[in-house]
C-alpha cells in the first residue's frame, strides 16, 4: 500500500515538476511525502 501511494506521490511530483514550475514548494512537499512513504512501505515490509 505504501509502495503504491509513493509511485503515485513521485508521479504526481513528477508532472507537476515538468508542468508547473511556479508551485516549488508545494511540488517538494508532494516529493517528500513520496519518500516517506517509501520508507514506511520498506520499513513495514521488513517487519512482516
Amino acid at each position: 500500500m505504501f509502495l503504491l501511494l509513493a509511485i503515485v506521490l513521485f508521479v504526481l511530483w513528477l508532472m507537476g515538476w515538468l508542468l508547473l514550475k511556479s508551485t516549488g514548494v508545494l511540488i517538494h512537499l508532494v516529493l517528500v511525502l513520496a519518500v516517506i512513504a517509501l520508507v514506511m512501505h520498506l520499513v513495514s515490509s521488513r517487519r512482516e
